[in-house]
């Protein structure tokens, strides 16, 4: 079996790169040193309050409803409203210290480095497809220690639309020379990563930690990244 014939693209946020849990480091950093809570902010409340409004702007800016900087500068300020908090200075202290912050955390899933370094070895091609933004996604995949294992990476913002958007898919399989029939994606958004990349034509690997979705026939479905390896020759079976 020729395995450098097919393609592997990666989710990065949540998939490899653990992005509740960086963020959550980050935002305790920032709560210490812009001492939030002698403004009355708590911070596991200020982190669950951050965490909803900031996943809430996401699928607005997925939808392409906001625009990238909109994102950015709304999402502390909506969180510091919540706390009758208004004030302009530490919204842009804590979008500035964020963005510095929360891309040199090295929190990963487990197993992803032995998996990623095991099917480099085995020949596969491997990519990265992220909604991300380009400034912060090669910071996190350098400061992790990934950035030589992949060939491709392609932020959606280069294409100017947003995962599930098929252009999306087809721009990183024409840059990385990929054949949709020989390419997988694998990610953890359901209808972002899985649909989006069946729906261009690829085929899909749900990586579901959580076990947040139903198993249903014929899905490709993984709680490990270390399942990865065994679920390849399923994925690509009428290709082999």
């Amino acid at each position: 079996m020729m395995k450098n014939r097919f393609h592997l693209f990666f989710d990065l946020d949540r998939t490899l790169w653990d992005f509740d849990k960086n963020s959550q480091v980050a935002l305790k950093i920032l709560h210490k040193e812009l001492d939030l809570q002698s403004k009355g902010i708590n911070f596991y409340d200020f982190f669950h309050k951050y965490k909803r409004i900031n996943a809430e702007l996401w699928v607005e800016y997925g939808k392409g409803k906001i625009t990238k900087e909109e994102l950015r500068t709304t999402r502390f300020e909506k969180c510091l409203i919540k706390f009758g908090v208004v004030d302009d200075e530490l919204n842009q202290k804590l979008n500035d210290g964020y963005i510095e912050i929360s891309p040199n955390q090295t929190h990963v899933f487990p197993h992803s480095h032995e998996t990623i370094k095991e099917l480099k070895n085995d020949e596969y091609n491997l990519h990265i497809i992220t909604n991300g933004f380009k400034e912060v996604q090669y910071r996190k995949l350098d400061n992790c220690g990934f950035s030589t294992y992949f060939d491709v990476i392609l932020c959606s913002e280069e294409v100017g639309k947003n995962k599930p958007a098929p252009d999306v898919f087809h721009a990183a399989m024409e840059k990385a020379g990929a054949d949709p029939k020989n390419s997988v994606m694998i990610g953890d958004d359901l209808h972002v990563d899985y649909l989006g990349a069946l729906n261009a034509g690829m085929k899909a690997i749900l990586f579901d930690p959580e076990k947040n979705h139903r198993t249903r026939k014929d899905d490709h479905h993984i709680q490990s990244l270390k399942q990865i390896p065994e679920i390849l020759p399923w994925v690509f079976r009428e290709v082999f």
